[in-house]
């Protein structure tokens, strides 16, 4: 019976071993999934964006744009028939503005009654914006069908830098790093994510653009970061914004690869509105000023859309021009009523116009250091990054700012952060390998709880509002935060709301948007109370997440209990606590006050750490309500700890008045507590969550699949244009050639004259067509005409292409066949003690010769009596085959010659001592018999072989050998010795 089970487990163990073959060998068989390694990064601002990415022989690269540019407009041109992006559309917005949406990123999260989108509509009044119903957020409106949100515009631009990194790559990417501003708060991010869903792009992380510029630095920079922390200021002045960023640079050690370089982000200042397009927008200004003064026409250019949209083309080359000369001359042709515009404009104009701006400078700096605690003394250097600080003006008002000799220009200002974006894209994948480099992140922006508790006070009971700081401003992210409600035991409601946000300015907090977050509903609180009467409350624990990308995420509430089991103690466990007693002294019974490993893990550390940490200032201002809702936790605890030692003191309570228990009795009780020990388990109830988002809603499943489908009909309707335009472009192409074709020798020579004509007929008649209904035909029409010119022309081109390749055919052909003869003919005058071919091998060889020969004359000896309009009988695929076959025949026979060893020589062994010893290499090697190993001069051989594999011992093992009382006796093992030691040397 056993012997059959045991037959029956390897059958089985076979079939399971096949199938796992098998299907290895399907997986195998199977297309590859991982050809597509590739990840791409988005820097992606107010007004340029940079692409990079990172493939298998290309680490870092930034991929250019069609017009081989290496930084894209944020722009996108929507007209009824036609999509644009980058630089073409902007080509459109001077001559039709409303069609052409840029700066998108101003208007991203934001609700239409928020300040932002006033000053938008003011700089772009050519736009028409109208409120989202739904969501309350905007939406552009040409008409009442084409509404975009600027969600949906900004999933295209990132769908077309996709396109882009796809072309640059040669390969699909669907893996992404976007960068954002440090100041985005939670529905800024959150629009940005909803861009990329729309997109197709798997957001691997979102990553503030002043960490991706600290990474960049840092990562090429590693070996100058050590133990001692390195304070640098990161000043970014872009289009939109300016950003101060302080990092700290230095080297940790970590359990997981030891000592690794670390980058924390310690403070962040910004200025929202600070950048270059504020500037570009002074300057518009001061030029349709210019023009209107110099009255060439009676209307206000203002006024005109297109006029202005010109301008401030012409003032963004102004501002370039004027950060390296002192004047320039702007003009423009034909700005209003085909009149011309020309103006001076100097550095001393432009730095008055910006005057106020320049005085906004320093801000983000001290911003930085308020919210880092630190001062400028501990600063080492301020480096300079964004294409605004390029600008004299800002250069100089920082440097006396700052009080430092010099401002850092070692970075590239405008690719930093995409750079450095790709570099923790190629570390997410799992791709690629890349040397770690740690990454603290810093919150600007401060997220607390807030939740009311009913209070009783003097016999009446009122309503307390409470408020917990989940994440303090400079808190380090990502984290994990667990808050206890210890007072609840039914359903109720929090509120996540951001904290004390005074250190904005006015203008800041009215763009900031809601300052509540989401409100929670639990259920299901009260019912696990009910479940678990029994048992100890540790409170309502819920789990924050603050991921990598700055969102805050609720991942679970979980109703918490704690129970005490007794069980039966085991012979192990016994003899486990003998033994522990013997060595500690510890008693076997647990301690009431330390709670399982797992609860102490997940649990309580956060917890702990989330009291501790957390809400420090209202502590401070609100001692007594911490220590009343603190309160009811430690006494629960409290009073399980008297109950679990009301024996012990009763039993001294009674030995005292005369009433106690016997001696006896203690023992025994004793003894019964030690045979039952207790052990304390928690048991955790999921709690239903109801999130009711309080800033931006986020979209309706009806509303991303609208949206999708919109962007997708877009993105087919371009791909048929564009395979439209191919296929007209190469039958236009097709068309020319042909007919150009039709009058040159070496075409007129294959063809019949009824052939010619029908072919130039229908050439005629495609051009024809071509111009009556050809560019507004469909593309199946097109490929189709094309089609047909093809088939009728494919036999006059095969003649045309065949006559082009024989000369070069032929003499590769003739080559081959002289080398190949001459190679046969030297073989067979070899001596036959020293030939290394067989007869079969040189007589096949010799029949692969003669019959090409004789292919060859006979087949152009017929090729040159057939007509040349007729299909040639030569061709050159069958030349290319014979010339194959005679190489295949050569090698193989010169491959035998290269691998083939030379016969050995018999020596007669009558030469002396002395020949021996001045031989070759070879003889010596083969002079050594493996006779002598029997006798004892052999054995010292053998023991002379460790040295040859090591002649660095030979010199110390060979004098203790060569030490011979007779000198006669000793002679031959010496010259023995010493051949060794050559063979030693030389291997």
């Amino acid at each position: 019976m056993m012997g059959l089970e045991v037959s029956t487990l390897r059958v089985t163990m076979r079939r399971k071993l096949t199938l796992w073959a098998h299907f290895c060998l399907v997986l195998a068989l199977l297309p590859s999934q991982t050809a597509s390694v590739a990840v791409m990064s988005v820097d992606l601002g107010s007004e340029w964006m940079k692409v990079a990415i990172v493939k298998p022989g290309v680490p870092m690269e930034i991929a250019l744009n069609k017009e081989s540019r290496r930084k894209t407009p944020v722009a996108v041109c929507l007209k009824e028939n036609e999509r644009l992006f980058g630089d073409g559309a902007l080509g459109v917005s001077v001559k039709n503005p409303k069609f052409v949406y840029m700066h998108l990123q101003s208007l991203l999260g934001k609700k239409h009654d928020n300040p932002q989108v006033a000053v938008y509509q003011k700089r772009f009044p050519e736009h028409h914006l109208v409120t989202d119903e739904s969501r309350g957020t905007v939406l552009f409106s040409n008409s009442e069908e084409m509404q975009y949100s600027p969600e949906e515009l900004l999933g295209m631009v990132l769908n077309y830098s996709r396109g882009l990194a796809q072309d640059f790559a040669e390969q699909p990417i669907k893996d992404a790093v976007i960068t954002v501003p440090a100041f985005f708060n939670q529905a800024e991010r959150r629009a940005v994510l909803q861009a990329a869903q729309m997109a197709g792009v798997k957001v691997l992380q979102l990553i503030n653009d002043n960490t991706a510029v600290a990474l960049n630095y840092g990562v090429f920079r590693r070996k100058d970061i050590n133990s001692t922390a390195q304070n640098i200021m990161f000043y970014d002045m872009g289009s939109g914004s300016t950003t101060a960023t302080i990092v700290t640079y230095q080297t940790v050690k970590t359990k997981e690869s030891g000592s690794q370089p670390q980058l924390q982000i310690r403070g962040v200042g910004f200025d929202r509105s600070l950048g270059g397009f504020e500037m570009e927008l002074r300057l518009q200004d001061h030029l349709a000023k210019l023009f209107n003064e110099q009255k060439k026409t009676k209307k206000d250019v203002r006024e005109n859309h297109r006029a202005m949209a010109k301008l401030l083309k012409e003032a963004q080359r102004l501002k370039t021009v004027l950060s390296a000369n002192a004047e320039y001359v702007a003009q423009v042709e034909g700005l209003l009523d085909d009149m011309d515009f020309k103006a001076k404009v100097t550095r001393v104009e432009f730095e008055t116009l910006c005057a106020d701006l320049f005085e906004r400078v320093p801000g983000p700096v001290q911003d930085a250091l308020s919210s880092a605690e630190m001062s400028l003394d501990e600063i080492e250097q301020v480096i300079l990054v964004g294409g605004s600080t390029r600008v004299p003006k800002v250069q100089e008002v920082l440097l006396k700012a700052v009080g430092k000799e010099e401002l850092g220009k070692n970075l590239n200002a405008d690719e930093a952060a995409a750079m450095g974006a790709v570099y923790k894209a190629a570390a997410l994948s799992k791709a690629f390998k890349v040397q770690p480099f740690l990454v603290i992140e810093a919150t600007v922006f401060p997220i607390q709880v807030e939740f009311t508790r009913e209070m009783e006070e003097d016999g009446s009971r009122s309503l307390k509002h409470k408020r917990r700081i989940l994440f303090q401003r400079m808190t380090s992210y990502p984290m994990r935060k667990v808050i206890t409600f210890n007072c609840y035991t039914d359903d109720f409601a929090f509120h996540i709301n951001y904290g004390d946000l005074s250190f904005l300015g006015q203008e800041d907090l009215s763009v900031f948007g809601s300052l509540n977050l989401t409100t929670v509903q639990l259920s299901g609180v009260g019912s696990s109370f009910q479940k678990h009467t029994g048992a100890e409350s540790k409170g309502i624990k819920a789990h924050f997440n603050m991921d990598e990308s700055g969102m805050l995420l609720l991942d679970r509430v979980q109703s918490v209990f704690e129970t005490i089991v007794e069980e039966e103690e085991s012979t192990l466990t016994k003899l486990g606590n003998t033994i522990s007693s013997l060595f500690g002294g510890g008693s076997s019974e647990p301690n009431a006050n330390v709670t399982e490993p797992v609860q102490d893990e997940e649990v309580h550390p956060e917890s702990v750490k989330e009291q501790e940490e957390a809400a420090p200032q209202e502590e401070k201002q609100e001692p007594g309500e911490k220590q009343q809702e603190e309160k009811v936790a430690p006494t629960q605890e409290t009073t399980e700890g008297v109950d679990r030692k009301a024996d012990p003191q009763d039993e001294k309570e009674g030995a005292k008045s005369g009433e106690a228990k016997t001696t006896e009795e203690a023992a025994n009780t004793e003894a019964e507590k030690k045979a039952k020990p207790q052990k304390k388990t928690k048991i955790s109830e999921d709690v239903a969550v109801e999130l009711q988002v309080k800033d931006i809603l986020n979209p309706n499943f009806e509303a991303i699949a609208t949206s999708n489908k919109k962007l997708q009909d877009l993105t087919d309707r371009d791909l048929e244009k564009q395979e439209r335009e191919k296929t007209l472009n190469s039958l236009e192409a097709f068309l020319f050639e042909t007919q150009d074709k039709m009058y040159q020798e070496e075409y007129q020579a294959v063809v019949l004259e009824e052939e010619k004509e029908a072919i130039m007929a229908k050439l005629s008649q495609v051009s024809a067509w071509m111009d009556e209904d050809g560019y507004s035909a469909s593309t199946k029409e097109l490929r189709e005409k094309l089609q047909d010119l093809r088939k009728l022309c494919k036999a006059m081109f095969f003649r045309v292409e065949e006559r082009r390749k024989w000369p070069g055919h032929l003499a590769a052909l003739e080559s081959m066949l002289n080398s190949s003869s001459f190679f046969l003919r030297s073989a067979k005058l070899e001596h036959e003690d020293d030939r290394i071919f067989t007869d079969v091998e040189l007589k096949t060889l010799e029949k692969v010769i003669n019959e090409t020969t004789m292919w060859k004359n006979n087949t152009v000896a017929e090729q040159e009596k057939s007509s040349p309009t007729e299909r040639p009988v030569l061709l050159s695929k069958e030349i290319e085959s014979k010339w194959a076959l005679l190489d295949r025949e050569v090698n193989y026979l010169l491959n035998k010659a290269k691998f083939a060893k030379p016969k050995p020589k018999v020596n007669n062994s009558t030469t002396s001592e002395s020949s021996k010893a001045n031989s070759s290499k070879m003889e010596e090697k083969v002079i050594l018999p493996k006779e002598e190993t029997k006798d004892e001069e052999g054995a010292e051989v053998q023991q002379e072989e460790p040295p040859i594999k090591e002649p660095t011992r030979q010199n110390t093992d060979s004098p203790s050998q060569s030490q011979p009382t007779d000198k006669t006796a000793s002679t031959e093992p010496t010259e023995r010795n010493q051949s060794e030691n050559h063979i030693g040397d030389e291997l």
